[in-house]
C-alpha cells in the first residue's frame, strides 16, 4: 500500500496527541474522488474531536486524521464522479465521520466537493468551506434571513462570524456585530453597520428588537440574547439551545445548527467570492507538521478569521 505524510491521533487528548507520520494513502470508492491536498482549514471541531468530546457521537476508529476543510487538486476520479475532472482545483467540507485533510491525500464523495473559487489560492480556499457553510445554513436554511431585517452577530470577527457578517450584508440586512475593540475596524470592513465592544458595553443594553441573533458561544451569552429579539424572532446557534424555556417566555424561537457538507451551496459561495462579494480572512498559516501550534492558536481564542495548514506549496 502506498503511504503519505499525515497528522494523526492515536488517542484522545491535548495537542501532544497530534503525530506527524507516515500513513496509508486512501483509495477512492465508487462516486468518490482522490484529492491531492494543498491546504487544510482548521476549525474548533478539530480540537474538540481531538480531545474526545465527540467520541460517543462520531465513534471514530483510531488512528484518525483530523481536519474537515480541504482545498486541493483532483488526482483520481472513481465511477460516478463525472462532474469533476482530474487536475481540477476543488474545495470542500469533508464528512466528520471519516479521516480528514491533515494529510497529503484525502478521499471524498464527489457530491460534496465543488470547484475552487478561481480568485483564491489554496490556502485562502481552505479557510472557506466549513465556516462559510455554517454561516450560510444558519442564516438562510434556519433563520430565513431576508433584506431589511436586523441581525446581531456575536463573535463577528471569528471564523464563522466573519462570514455571517458578509452574507447578511450581501442579503441586504442591517448587521450589528459584537467584537473586542482590537477587531472593531476589521468587523466594520466586513460590512457591519454597528460594532459593540463586548468588553466595554453590555450588548443587551445596547440593542433590541432584532430579527435574528447569531450565537457561536452559548451559555450566559445565549441566555441574555433572547431578550434582544423581537417577538417571533430567531436565535441560531452553532453550539446548542440550552434554554428553550427562556425562548418560549420571550415568544421567540431557537435553532441549533448541525453543519453538513453541501457541494451545491459551496458552488454558490464560490460564485459570490469570485464576484468580490465575500472574502475569507486568514489570520495564520502553519506547515502541516506544526498542526499542534495551529491548534494552540485557535484554542487561545485570539484568532481573527481562520487558521490554515499548508500541505503543499
Amino acid at each position: 500500500m502506498e503511504t503519505m505524510r499525515a497528522v494523526r491521533i492515536h488517542a484522545y487528548g491535548g495537542r501532544e496527541v497530534l503525530v506527524y507520520e507516515d500513513a496509508p494513502r486512501p483509495e477512492p470508492e465508487p462516486g468518490e474522488v482522490l484529492i491531492s491536498v494543498h491546504a487544510a482549514g482548521i476549525n474548533p471541531i478539530d480540537y474538540k474531536i481531538r480531545a474526545g468530546y465527540a467520541k460517543n457521537w462520531l465513534k471514530h476508529t483510531l488512528p484518525l486524521i483530523p481536519g474537515w476543510d480541504v482545498s486541493g487538486v483532483i488526482e483520481v476520479t472513481a465511477d460516478g464522479a463525472s462532474h469533476l475532472e482530474v487536475g481540477g482545483e476543488v474545495y470542500g467540507m469533508l464528512d466528520f465521520r471519516r479521516d480528514g485533510a491533515y494529510a497529503e491525500y484525502v478521499t471524498a464523495p464527489a457530491a460534496i466537493i465543488a470547484r475552487k473559487p478561481t480568485s483564491l489560492d489554496h490556502v485562502q480556499a481552505a479557510a472557506v468551506p466549513l465556516a462559510a457553510l455554517a454561516a450560510w445554513q444558519c442564516l438562510f436554511d434556519l433563520a430565513g434571513l431576508s433584506a431589511g431585517q436586523t441581525i446581531l452577530v456575536h463573535g463577528a470577527a471569528g471564523g464563522v462570524g466573519h462570514f455571517v457578517v458578509q452574507f447578511a450584508k450581501w442579503k441586504g440586512a442591517k448587521v450589528i456585530g459584537t467584537a473586542a475593540a482590537r477587531d472593531a475596524d476589521f468587523v466594520r470592513e466586513l460590512g457591519a453597520d454597528e460594532v459593540i465592544d463586548y468588553q466595554a458595553q453590555r450588548f443587551e443594553q445596547a440593542v433590541g428588537d432584532v430579527d435574528v441573533v447569531f450565537d457561536p458561544i452559548g451559555g450566559e451569552l445565549q441566555r441574555l440574547s433572547w431578550q434582544v429579539l423581537r417577538k417571533g424572532g430567531v436565535l441560531v446557534s452553532t453550539t446548542s439551545i440550552s434554554s428553550p424555556e427562556v425562548a418560549a417566555e420571550f415568544d421567540v424561537r431557537g435553532e441549533e445548527l448541525s453543519v453538513r457538507p453541501d457541494g451545491t451551496e459551496l458552488t454558490a459561495i464560490a460564485e459570490l467570492i469570485d464576484e468580490g462579494r465575500i472574502k475569507p480572512a486568514v489570520t495564520a498559516v502553519f506547515p502541516l507538521a506544526e498542526a499542534a501550534k495551529a491548534h494552540a492558536l485557535l484554542e487561545s481564542g485570539q484568532a481573527r478569521g481562520k487558521v490554515v495548514l499548508r500541505v503543499r506549496d
